[in-house]
């Protein structure tokens, strides 16, 4: 072996180092967006077909052709060093929608694959050392040891997760007795559980904005609607003066919601809405009304459950261990009502009728689900004494909440309707009865449809064509994953073409086709998001 091979190895070890890091950065980012549950991981896997991408493809043939008996070994080690410094360079480039965040789990799941790769490239090097009596020869096994990690990165990452799940628990339930003794030295704090298939989010923001205007508020911030998401929050965010605690409450499977529960103790639980959302992972509607009546039924005696009686499941659902308060929109047989609906380009006007309530509202707020979702926030408020002055000053005031249906104007003049995240079935026709009034210019939708809704993932979204036919003039579909659904849905409900169709490989290429098309005037609606998780 030569000085010039040694380098070429070197150089080669030192590229597929870099791809490697570039790649299980990539690979964990994935598990992250999957809750670090390796289960969830695979399903991932076997959706979006990434164990068998082009560059990992490409990836195993650099690595069986470097180790192919008749190659030369220097050309072996020149090709690990082309594929892994380009691969490394298009890894590190790339932009996602929802990077990385480097949590001190990541940082010890990264550590565990760094030791694992590390020991199985030193293993590699003294094998090549040791069965040729020469560096460069373990150079040349370290590099193609590299190289087979990235082809196997995604083994790496769920082992390394698996290996550490003994570590993780310890550390989750100190954390989780630490927020447990926080919340039980505060007795006289009222916890209000929000849960739903859709609409917690928003509801526990307008609730939070009205309670706010009496009471000293905490809210569990973003998205954090899992245990440790709310452990978080109360050991970092609790203050001793709190009076009310809102507690958003999200699940992927059964027992997420009671496990966040038994830690909060909730006196009042709003559920928003039972509808086919993560059907991938509960597998049926049965289960989401299970799952998030848990809510409902750690409620204590003296508790209080506001539900959303608009959506069947939960409305047919008993509730027979705490007093429960129905409210909707649509239907009649509630106790609370939502009546005398107005919508215009400034807000909407609508009225609050109960047995003990007949208000008048305004808000700057769109849409009917945003209605829904004060309706119940009004009802919780008003139950835990806020007065109605108070209530109606703060719905006046309530801003949208972000990507969820929220209007803006451009200085040219167009009209942006945000829906942007996570699109659901109801929310989703919602947003186009609101496109469907705005008539100053042409109507847009730019949407690549709904996601993880199971077996119905192609007739909801059909249907979701169906009504893009009968609210835009222009849709501007992007991916592949929901294409053939809306498209065939738009065109079955418009076969005159009413509505234009305009395919987008992503929503880059989407933003320059509405650049050459809106107008001053136009209305454009983003309905939903796809994380980077699907195509």
């Amino acid at each position: 072996m030569t000085i010039s091979f040694l380098i070429i190895g070197l150089v080669a070890v030192v590229a597929a180092i870099a791809n490697i890091v570039a790649e299980y950065s990539r690979v964990l980012m994935m598990m992250q967006q999957n809750s670090y549950r390796p289960e969830r991981y695979m399903r991932w896997l076997r959706s979006s077909g990434d164990s068998t991408s082009y560059p990992r493809l490409v990836g195993m043939m650099v690595f069986f052709a470097s180790m192919a008996t008749f190659s030369d070994p220097a050309w072996g080690l020149i090709l690990i060093a082309l594929f892994s410094a380009g691969s490394a360079i298009v890894l590190f480039k790339k932009k996602y929608k929802k990077p990385l965040v480097w949590t001190p789990r990541v940082r010890r799941i990264f550590s565990v694959m760094s030791i694992v790769s590390l020991l199985i490239a030193a293993g590699a090097f003294l094998w090549g050392f040791y069965s040729a009596d020469s560096i460069s020869s373990g150079v040349f096994y370290c590099a193609v040891a590299f190289m087979g990690l990235y082809c196997v990165s995604h083994i790496v990452v769920i082992v390394a997760v698996r290996m550490l799940v003994p570590v993780e628990n310890r550390i989750n339930r100190r954390y989780y007795d630490e927020a447990a003794a926080i919340l039980s030295s505060m007795p006289d704090l009222k916890v209000v559980g929000i849960t739903g298939s859709y609409g917690k989010t928003s509801t526990k923001h307008f609730l939070y904005r009205i309670l706010c205007e009496h009471f000293e508020t905490l809210m569990t911030p973003g998205s954090y609607n899992t245990t440790m998401g709310v452990i978080r929050t109360v050991r970092e965010m609790m203050k001793p003066y709190c009076e009310v605690f809102i507690c958003e409450m999200g699940a992927k499977q059964n027992g997420d919601i009671k496990e966040i529960c038994d830690l909060v103790h909730p006196h009042v639980g709003i559920v928003t809405a039972v509808g086919p959302q993560h059907l991938e992972s509960f597998k049926s509607l049965e289960n989401v009304l299970s799952t998030k009546f848990e809510l409902v039924d750690s409620l204590p005696a003296d508790g209080l459950a506001i539900v959303n009686n608009d959506f069947p499941a939960s409305a047919s659902r008993p509730v027979d261990n705490v007093d429960c308060l129905r409210y909707g929109v649509k239907c009649e047989d509630v106790d609370y009502r939502a009546v005398d609906i107005v919508y215009s380009v400034d807000g909407t006007d609508f009225t609050v009728l109960g047995k003990d309530m007949n208000e008048r509202f305004r808000t700057p707020l769109l849409g009917e689900c945003n209605v829904s979702n004060l309706v119940a926030a009004i009802v919780c408020a008003v139950k835990l004494g806020v007065p109605m002055g108070k209530i109606r000053q703060a719905v006046e005031r309530i801003e949208p909440v972000e990507h969820r249906l929220s209007m803006k104007r451009t200085p040219g003049g167009i009209m942006i309707l945000d829906d942007a995240f996570n699109s659901n079935p109801s929310g989703s026709a919602m947003a186009l009865d609101v496109l469907a009034m705005m008539t100053s210019g042409k109507r847009i939708i730019i949407t690549p449809g709904m996601i993880e809704l199971g077996e119905k993932q192609y007739e909801l979204n059909h249907r979701f064509g169906e009504g893009i036919a009968r609210a835009a003039d222009i849709a501007i579909v992007v991916g592949e994953y929901n294409r053939e659904a809306i498209v065939e849905g738009i065109r079955s409900a418009s076969p005159d073409e009413g509505t234009r169709i305009i395919e987008a490989p992503t929503f880059a290429q989407a933003q320059q086709i509405l650049m050459g098309l809106a107008e001053r005037g136009d209305v454009v609606l983003y309905e939903n998001d796809l994380p980077d998780t699907f195509k």
